[in-house]
């Protein structure tokens, strides 16, 4: 049986310096956690200061590594530089940055607006360009490190009625890509592509009767994702483990991909 430790120095995170963006609930929580108990010290951000103290709790109960937590507007530059030196100052140079916050806006390509469009590229795609580029400096200035960028099975997927989500998370796969073949062999960068995960932000669909049990039957694995699957795999692409992977895109669906052409009637079959 491996115990803790073992499972710690097998991941080589301890005393790394991991920046987590909308490290306040959902996906961004259970990564700052996991990174927490590898052993690395977490620095979380996210615009919202009342998610950020309930993650903190969680990680003051867990134990481990000392971390930071500081409000951050990931859209704007200002914002980000400012986070990114005082995380500096308070923990070390980001070794490992997790590009995960984000937002979902429903709307209909024919008659969203500008501003809805604009809102949601903002957060969920030059979010992500800035953040990367800010601590990316700090990677390359230093010992090295590793991005990974939480996007969607929507990247490739086109998910409708859902405004520029898609279109904002295949622009996040296609940065990640440029990341890793113009800052290698510095920086490694992955992206990790949920399928159906149940989040705050996807919370209110389950709420609806029948929809768990009919995602569920979707997947392979015949259950809906959690946060921690996402943090399990994001933990391992930032480690040594992963060290000669880089400008891919991992995805984490239980199988829904596979399950595809299933769909597609067949007679006789």
């Amino acid at each position: 049986m491996t115990n803790a430790n073992q499972a710690t120095s097998w991941l080589g995170l301890e005393d790394r310096t991991c920046v987590i963006t909308g490290a306040g609930g959902g996906i961004g929580r259970a990564t700052a956690l996991a990174f927490a108990a590898a052993g690395a010290r977490v620095v979380l951000l996210d615009r919202a200061e009342a998610s950020l103290v309930e993650t903190a709790a969680q990680l003051v109960a867990q134990g481990g590594p000392e971390f930071v937590a500081m409000p951050c507007d990931v859209t704007d530059g200002a914002s980000v530089e400012a986070a990114a030196d005082k995380a500096e100052r308070a923990a070390g140079p980001c070794s490992i940055l997790v590009n995960n916050a984000g937002i979902l806006r429903p709307g209909a390509l024919a008659s969203i607006t500008l501003a809805e469009w604009n809102a949601l590229m903002s957060v969920n795609l030059t979010g992500y360009f800035l953040c990367a580029q800010v601590f990316g400096r700090q990677m390359r200035a230093g010992a090295g490190g590793a991005i990974v960028h939480i996007a969607s099975i929507a990247a490739s997927e086109p998910q409708g009625q859902s405004g520029a989500y898609s279109v904002s998370k295949a622009g996040v796969a296609m940065l990640s890509r440029l990341i890793a073949l113009e800052w290698g062999p510095a920086v490694r960068s992955n992206v990790i592509s949920p399928g159906l995960v149940e989040t705050p932000m996807s919370q209110a669909f389950y709420q609806v009767e029948g929809v768990r049990e009919r995602r569920s039957a979707m997947t392979t694995a015949k259950r809906i994702g959690r946060p921690q699957d996402i943090a399990d795999a994001a933990v391992f692409l930032a480690s040594d483990r992963a060290s000669y992977i880089t400008g891919q895109e991992l995805i984490v669906d239980g199988g829904f991909s596979q399950t595809l052409m299933s769909l597609v009637p067949r007679p006789g079959y």
